[in-house]
């Protein structure tokens, strides 16, 4: 389907992706004139309705979602037997792609990409959408790390509890991060989602997948059962990061988080805290992990007397009744009195055995003092003053000093037991981050991810023929683990050295080209202006101007001259030659006269231009005009001098000098040189002998 184009607006290019459902092409979207990507459902799908059903699902649920880590939705529709949607194309690889090239990621990058899936999810979540296919192969990572989800292909309405079946028994959506409820086709909520988070979060911090079998059953079947694996037992990570995964990965929807933005939350925490596992600490049998805590010591059994047991006094065989009707009043005080011997013994053998510092008593309770922000030496110091056990958890904290006790446990002022344990989180610094090899990258995109990491990006600039903006080094380099807020150097290129623009006005258009050529500059004539002073193709002005400094390769914009501006030239065909002549020069043109001999017509008069009439020339310019002339001498006798030199002229001859004679009137012509009616070519001389007396001779 390469090259072909889709209801006259989308032109199909390269495929770059294919899934069960559908295939998708880079394109253009030929009205807008924006790079697509264009999803093609499977030609044997397409004869299916309820394929096509849920392929129109798809487009009809993610097109209610505009969020910065969701892909859009431009436009669905249909040609033929071609159903197709057209949706955003992201520049970039998928999460799949990255975890097979580099098998497990950073946990910072992790962290980064979870958080914004989370986001995603959370505001689809909102937007009553599950998605239920949560899997590395919909989630594409831009060149910005910009994380945006894809393919909603079977996500339903909430309210819709249905489950979709490819083949009976086989539920919609990847067997290796489907959530166990899904497996059971019962009913799901965005906890079914977090699950399949879990999934992927798991992969991206060890490179494996927790449950793997034979067949998509065995693998289903180790999600309903099999226990929730632990992150940090198969890579090295954090505590508080292994129990969100273990939180996620509980087969009891319950017992996950509540939300995709308790998740974000706690992802937070844990970048923050990597130590501190409360209250994410979740065993992998699903029950809480109890904290330690001071031990409690159990009251001890009753201990058998050191005395044998005496058995019973020996009844009188007298008759009970008789016996008691009959009992001595001596015999009742007696039994009064030891009944109070027996009572007061009983008190004095609570107070003995009870009252603190007793040979008798229990362990001695001790008030814990506070020995938050103090150093661990001290702390330590105190606690074995009082005679209790310490334990030190190390902890890295942005607020406390290296050293410093950040917390206790259990709290100050708690009552606990002599010799109990004291757990003192003291401060390793600030937390530290591993830094990645920005070399190459755009400096916006490298600043990006140090502020991002909470380092403190320094810039230096420096002339380089990489593209400007480019990072060339940094320091610390990739790789080297830093604590935050600390300081990364990172030399970036600001491109090549600039050179002096020269001074190319008044210079032909070809010498400009080549002088800016020999500068590595180039030469873009954004003008042409007409000009009666300037020739055509000279330059007439310059952007930027003579000594200003550009990048090696730019442009440089020039107006240069068209020359005279176009006129029209004027009809003067039929006129005489002075008419004609005045009626160019009026326009701006120049009369170039030819005389042909023609007898036939008018003295004078112009019988063909060239350019013809109507034409454009420009200004300056000759016209040539052909004039019609007998080719003899006119009679001019009698005619004032004017008048003669112009009969003389239109009949093609030029004006010689003058002579003077005293035959007739004064000022007027007594005859020519060659005389009236002689044959001459035009062009040649005619003198003129005037009656009367010469003005210089006077």
């Amino acid at each position: 389907m390469i090259e072909r184009n889709l209801s006259e607006r989308y032109r199909l290019d390269s495929r770059i992706g294919q899934g069960g459902m559908a295939v998708v092409f880079s394109g253009i979207d030929t009205v807008l004139r924006r790079r697509v990507a264009i999803k093609v459902l499977r030609p044997e799908l397409a004869a299916d309705a309820d394929f096509v059903a849920r392929f129109y699902t798809e487009a009809q649920h993610a097109a209610k979602l505009s969020h910065p880590n969701i892909v859009n939705i431009y436009d669905v529709g249909r040609e033929g037997e071609s159903y197709y949607i057209v949706m955003e194309l992201i520049e970039g690889a998928t999460l799949a792609e990255m975890i097979e090239k580099d098998k497990r990621l950073p946990e910072p990058v992790a962290i980064d990409f979870a958080a914004q899936i989370c986001s995603g999810l959370a505001y689809a979540h909102r937007q009553g959408l599950l998605h239920r296919d949560v899997k590395p192969a919909n989630i594409l990572v831009t060149k910005d790390d910009v994380v945006k989800i894809s393919d909603f292909g079977i996500a339903r309405a909430v309210t819709t509890q249905t489950m979709s079946m490819t083949q009976p028994g086989i539920v919609m959506g990847s067997v290796f991060y489907v959530s166990p409820e899904q497996a059971q086709a019962h009913e799901l909520h965005e906890t079914s989602d977090l699950y399949s988070l879990g999934i992927v979060l798991y992969q991206m911090l060890t490179g494996t997948l927790p449950y793997t079998g034979e067949s998509p059953i065995a693998v289903a079947l180790k999600h309903l059962s099999s226990p929730v694996p632990d992150a940090a037992e198969s890579a090295a990570v954090s505590p508080a990061l292994a129990a969100i995964v273990r939180k996620l990965m509980q087969k009891a929807p319950a017992a996950r988080f509540t939300s995709a933005v308790a998740v974000a939350t706690a992802l937070r925490a844990a970048r923050e805290h990597p130590l501190v596992t409360t209250p994410f600490d979740i065993a992998p049998n699903g029950e809480r992990v109890v904290p330690a805590g001071p031990a409690t010591i159990p009251n001890p059994k009753p201990r058998p007397s050191p005395a044998p047991d005496r058995g019973a006094y020996p009844t009188p065989a007298a008759d009970e009744s008789a016996v008691a009707g009959t009992r001595e009043p001596g015999r009742a005080r007696l039994a009064l009195a030891l009944a109070v011997a027996l009572v007061a013994a009983i008190a004095l053998g609570y107070f003995v055995t009870s009252r603190p510092g007793g040979p008798f008593a229990g362990p001695s309770r001790v008030a814990l003092p506070n020995v938050v922000g103090a150093a661990s030496s001290d702390a330590e110091a105190t606690l074995e003053r009082l005679g209790l056990r310490y334990a030190v958890v190390p902890v890295a904290s942005e607020s406390t000093p290296a050293d410093r006790v950040v917390k206790q446990d259990p709290a100050s002022d708690s009552k606990v037991a002599a010799n109990a344990l004291v757990q003192l989180f003291v401060s390793t610094g600030l937390p530290t981050v591993s830094l990645v090899d920005v070399r190459h990258y755009s400096r916006d995109d490298a600043e990006r991810y140090l502020r991002n990491a909470k380092l403190v990006p320094k810039i230096v600039e420096t002339y380089d023929a990489s593209p400007r903006g480019t990072v060339l080094s940094q320091a610390p380099g990739g790789g080297a683990t830093v604590a935050i807020r600390s300081r990364v150097e990172l030399v970036v290129s600001k491109g090549p050295h600039p050179v002096a623009v020269p001074d190319i006005v008044s210079a032909t258009l070809e010498d400009a080209t080549s002088t800016l050529a020999s500068r590595h500059l180039k030469i873009v004539v954004s003008e042409r202006d007409p000009s009666d002073q300037i020739a055509a193709d000279t330059i007439v002005s310059q952007n930027p101007q003579p000594g200003a400094s550009a990048d090696p390769n730019s442009e440089v914009d020039v107006v240069v001259s068209s020359g005279p501006p176009v006129v029209v030239v004027p009809d003067v065909g039929g006129k005489v030659i002075g008419d004609a002549s005045t009626a160019l020069q009026a326009v701006g043109l120049q009369p170039n006269v030819e005389y042909v001999v023609d007898q036939a017509s008018e003295l004078g008069t112009v019988m063909k231009q060239n350019p013809d009439a109507g034409a454009a020339s420009k200004k300056g310019a000759s016209v040539t005009l052909d004039v019609a002339v007998p080719g003899i001498v006119p009679d001019v006798s009698g005619k004032s001098t004017s008048d003669a030199e112009i009969v003389l002229q239109n009949a093609g001859y030029k004006i010689g000098n003058s002579s003077y004679v005293q035959e007739g009137a004064d000022g007027t012509i007594a005859r020519t040189e060659p005389v009236a009616g002689s044959s001459l070519r035009p062009g040649e001389t005619v003198s003129l002998v005037v009656n009367g007396v010469s003005k210089e001779g006077q």
